[in-house]
């Protein structure tokens, strides 16, 4: 099956078990171009052409909340060189590629701590972000400088503040209260998190909001993660939460049985 024949939703993915929300942990762009005896650096911007792609894959198929792990705050360790370009790469597509998703529809968000990068990026995400606002077609998340723990620890401060000025009693504090407070907090929760490049752990990403997320792990590295590839996960996903397993979806509680 190639990518051409995927530009509508294949016949054996049903299009009522689609998931709406799927996080994606980008993982393999380095690898990818030191495979090829390329710098490392030249794997980002096919990734970000793969990411595009997956994109235009997600509105065709009725995907409706894609949420990318960009950049954590863990990435800032990596080489400085890398680290620039990638903050250069970032601002560079949003000025090229706004205008197209505007008119695709695509409402973008971005989520992290955003006052740590370059003024001039934080600029073109604000900029991307307030244009974008009432689009409908497809909720696009990037996640820059994200980290999780950093997230709910951000999130614990600003209730305690709360609670600390009289505004909330402790009793008060309860699941619901804590994510309204989280970067997702007009999102759903991810039905499906797909990561790339062979490595089989969450990374510090969206720990809260993936507590009872669907995982799929391959070994395509994240520049050739292509249509065929995304409709390989899409259709994992399918077999595993399948009619029976959906209806009885049970989010840690037992089904109830009769005594002999």
């Amino acid at each position: 099956m190639t990518s051409k024949l995927l530009s509508t939703l294949p016949t054996d993915l049903n299009p009522q078990k689609i998931p709406q929300h799927i996080a994606i942990i980008m993982d393999g762009n380095g690898r990818w171009a030191t495979s090829r005896g390329l710098p490392r650096i030249a794997g980002h911007p096919q990734g970000a052409r793969t990411l595009k792609e997956l994109l235009r894959c997600c509105k065709d198929w009725g995907i409706k909340a894609p949420t990318a792990y960009a950049f954590s705050t863990e990435n800032w360790q990596r080489p400085v060189e890398e680290v620039n370009f990638l903050m250069l790469l970032f601002e560079r597509l949003l000025r090229r590629e706004l205008a197209q998703m505007h008119r695709e529809g695509v409402r973008i968000s971005f989520i992290g701590d955003l006052s740590a990068l370059p003024k001039s990026l934080q600029t073109e995400m604000e900029r991307s972000m307030a244009e974008t606002l009432n689009n409908q077609a497809i909720h696009f998340t990037v996640a820059v400088n994200y980290g999780s723990r950093n997230e709910i620890t951000r999130v614990c401060r600003q209730v305690a503040q709360l609670v600390q000025q009289g505004g909330l009693s402790a009793q008060e504090v309860n699941e619901s209260l804590v994510e309204q407070h989280l970067y997702t907090a007009d999102t759903p929760e991810p039905d499906l998190l797909i990561r790339t490049s062979g490595e089989m752990r969450l990374s510090n990403f969206l720990l809260w909001q993936m507590a009872y997320t669907e995982m799929y792990f391959t070994d395509i590295l994240w520049p050739d993660f292509n249509r065929e590839a995304f409709y390989q996960a899409l259709l994992s996903y399918q077999r595993r939460v399948g009619v029976a397993r959906r209806r009885h979806r049970r989010f840690g509680q037992v089904k109830a049985s009769l005594s002999a």
